[in-house]
């Protein structure tokens, strides 16, 4: 009866402490709603910089809306984030011509991200939500992935939030006859 208790004593332990393990604790309850906007280069899915920005305002949900300006000649895209409603993200579009980004301003290098020191490979545990969807360029959110997947802040980004959708958004600053060496995906995670 004594083992028979024991082993039951050993199971429990370890099952709730593997559901502790899972479970959202109160340090990452109280955490500061925070979103990484992360950019890469639309040819060759090269890591270029990126923002993490805290705001004061906190939200469970991260729904991403678009306010846009056609480019007939000066057009322009604003991604807002709708539960606390701030911008996220204010780019030109210019037909036969080179927008900017305005804002986030003074994103980081890429140099500036730590990168993990090993080889595994993370994906979301949801699919991507690609932000107006331009099918007939082929669009692969994979490699645009594994160009951010081994950054350690995206790696802390799927622990805190690992039901969070990743929102992906190419950026084409130049359009008409629009040189795609200029064009950026933005990739958007919340904590």
């Amino acid at each position: 009866m004594k083992k028979l208790l024991f082993i039951l004593f050993i199971f429990v332990s370890l099952f709730s402490s593997c559901s502790e393990e899972n479970a959202p604790t109160e340090e990452t309850q109280n955490e500061p709603n925070k979103v990484l906007l992360l950019k890469v280069d639309y040819l060759t899915n090269t890591f270029q910089g990126g923002k993490e920005t805290t705001y004061a305002e906190n939200s469970n949900s991260f729904t991403i809306s678009h306010q846009s300006v056609p480019a007939t000649d000066f057009g322009n895209i604003k991604l807002k984030y709708d539960e606390i409603n701030q911008i996220l993200f204010d780019g030109d579009i210019i037909w036969m011509g080179l927008g900017q980004i305005h804002h986030p301003q003074n994103m980081l290098t890429a140099n500036q991200f730590e990168a993990v020191l090993t080889a595994d490979v993370v994906f979301p545990s949801t699919s991507f939500n690609h932000i107006l969807p331009q099918p007939n360029l082929g669009n692969d959110y994979n490699q645009v992935w594994m160009a951010v997947q081994n950054l350690v802040k995206v790696r802390q980004y799927l622990i805190s939030n690992p039901t969070g959708v990743v929102h992906l958004y190419l950026y084409t600053p130049s359009v008409g006859v629009g040189n795609p060496a200029d064009w950026k995906w933005i990739v958007l995670m919340k904590n």
